[in-house]
């Protein structure tokens, strides 16, 4: 089952977040959860979350971003993060959370979704390459002093 986070659902989603960022080599302030985990509650903010339960078990996590786009009249939505635990991995939760990301992204009335993941990342390459299509691009990244 796939369902909006709530607000009990922090344990569940810090735990799972923080294997995330590790699995990603990734390490973060304290801040910046604290930050993301208010942001994705916050109705006012462009930017979601979701859980993938088994049970009452959180098992997956997806974060996503709906913003304005050059390219289109209507909004796209940015699957910025997207996790499965690796003692569920390959049972279908990965493919749900996208799937549910899309049906939000089409009630939205966005024309695209789209995502990224690390160029050695075969197991996820092996499921976005069978629910879309690679893009051609290769992301550049530059980080400005702040």
């Amino acid at each position: 089952m796939i369902r909006m986070l709530q607000d009990d659902d922090q344990a569940q989603w810090r735990a799972l977040w923080a294997q995330y960022l590790d699995f990603d080599g990734s390490t973060l302030d304290a801040i910046v959860h604290d930050r993301t985990w208010a942001r994705l509650l916050d109705e006012a903010e462009p930017m979601y979350g979701a859980l993938a339960l088994a049970g009452d078990e959180a098992v997956g996590l997806v974060h996503y971003i709906f913003h304005r786009s050059t390219w289109s009249l209507s909004d796209s939505c940015y699957l910025q993060d997207l996790f499965v635990a690796p003692t569920v991995r390959g049972k279908g939760y990965g493919g749900a959370l996208i799937t549910h990301v899309c049906a939000e992204a089409a009630t939205a009335g966005s024309s695209r979704v789209y995502w990224q993941t690390q160029a050695d990342n075969g197991t996820a390459i092996s499921l976005y390459e069978k629910v879309a299509e690679r893009s051609g691009y290769i992301q550049f990244r530059k980080s400005v002093p702040g």
